[in-house]
């Protein structure tokens, strides 16, 4: 595999290449770990429990702006 020197990369060429490489990989590259995957279902049930509860962006914008007057 040939050797690519990242130093002379400025960091958002740095971070490009990061997010270039992650998008590379396929679900089935990335596997999560039992515990991964149990943290990863207590958050999208918390989510979906709050999501009736959630406030749209457009109220919480209008209530800044109201308030920064």
């Amino acid at each position: 595999m040939a050797t690519l020197d990242i130093s002379r990369l400025t960091p958002k060429e740095r971070l490009d290449l990061i997010g270039e490489l992650w998008d590379s990989l396929s679900a089935a590259d990335v596997r999560l770990t039992p515990a991964q995957e149990a943290e990863l279902d207590r958050r999208l049930a918390t989510f979906d429990a709050d999501r009736r509860e959630a406030v749209p962006w457009e109220d919480i914008e209008a209530e800044l702006d109201r308030r920064s007057r």
